[in-house]
């Protein structure tokens, strides 16, 4: 376990279209698990085997992880992979229309002009569950506006973040072992590390998911905003981040930022993390962090149950509830920076 001061970091420097019907669904059933499995785990080898320095400043994609794009969608459900009747490859322009289907559910999931819609209860018309307070709140139009005109702006002063841009040059080191491959930006809010991400050219395809439909919008129209944005390497995905709509083992690298204190059961989340991550892949996070004196106070514990029961957010009180959540979840090699209350993590899938 390894801690590092950002004060030493100024000078760091990171490194066939299918179709969608009952014959392709009979055929993939009658296929020999074996024959499947390994057909699969050769494509996500090949998708993960790149390893070049931060400092280049051309892009690093392989044409031969493309293939890999459509393989790690999955039902949310079952977890089998999904049939899709769209573009074979996974962008913002093959959202539009996609129908996705489960041949072992037999559930369909639908695209919209802006992201694909993967959560479970994806279609329904009148059922839908209660969620927390920190969960429903960007959900609102409005606050998903806010989020980067001036909501994530403050959480420099107030937590001690460094800024979108020094977060990212410090994430990128975190994931020099999986450049090349896919990553999940998790919980990606309006797409700020979303498209960070896409425009680096360090990976194949970068999944920007979330549960909230307005959140996406927004990250739809700021990447339509931009000029000569390479959509093509970046999805949409609205869904739940304690069911993630990932193959077991087909997830390079997972990004949270400023997500963690926010899901309703982190345990649940990084649980499934785990689950989605291949063997060597990497998860990176930043959260808030509430030690030191504050945390013997004596009724901060029951205070702290009693917060997370009403609003969903989750307050951390010390750096090892971070590390025993990674390990209780199957994940190794915890590290850790501070900065006041900022804290980024990472942890890796073992081999």
């Amino acid at each position: 376990m390894a801690t590092v001061s950002l004060s030493n970091l100024s000078g760091v420097t990171a490194p066939s279209r299918l179709g969608y019907n009952s014959r392709f669904c009979f055929f993939k059933r009658s296929l020999a698990p074996a024959t499947f499995n390994r057909s699969f785990a050769v494509k996500i080898r090949a998708s993960t085997t790149a390893f070049v320095e931060s400092s280049k400043p051309d892009s690093i994609v392989d044409d031969n992880k493309v293939n890999t794009r459509n393989t790690i969608l999955a039902c949310p459900i079952c977890y089998e992979p999904l049939i899709w009747n769209g573009d074979a490859g996974l962008s913002v322009d093959s959202a539009p229309g996609s129908i996705l289907k489960c041949c072992t559910c037999r559930k369909d999931y639908f695209g919209n002009k802006t992201h694909l819609d993967l959560t479970v209860a994806s279609g329904a018309k009148a059922y839908g569950e209660p969620r927390p307070v920190s969960t429903e709140l960007f959900r609102f139009p409005f606050v998903s506006f806010l989020y980067e005109r001036g909501w994530r702006q403050s959480f420099s002063p107030l937590g001690g973040f460094p800024g979108p841009e020094k977060e990212f040059e410090m994430v990128k080191d975190y994931l020099q072992p999986v450049l090349g491959g896919n990553i999940v930006d998790a919980s990606c809010g309006s797409g700020l590390f979303s498209r960070l991400f896409a425009k680096s050219g360090l990976f194949s395809i970068v999944v920007a998911l979330d549960f909230s439909e307005n959140m996406l919008k927004q990250c739809y129209e700021f990447i339509k905003q931009e000029e000569n944005f390479p959509i093509e390497n970046i999805s949409l995905v609205r869904a739940d981040i304690s069911r993630l709509p990932f193959a077991s083992g087909s997830v390079d690298a997972v990004h949270a930022g400023a997500a963690l204190h926010c899901w309703p059961s982190p345990s649940a989340a990084v649980a499934e993390i785990s689950r989605v991550l291949r063997p060597g892949g990497v998860f990176v996070a930043t959260t808030y962090i509430l030690d030191g004196p504050f945390s013997f106070f004596p009724l901060l514990g029951p205070l702290r149950q009693n917060i997370s029961q009403i609003s969903g957010s989750h307050i951390f009180l010390s750096e090892r509830e971070l590390e025993d959540l990674c390990l209780t979840c199957g994940l190794v090699g915890f590290t850790r920076m501070r900065n006041r209350r900022f804290v980024m993590i990472s942890a890796t899938k073992p081999n």
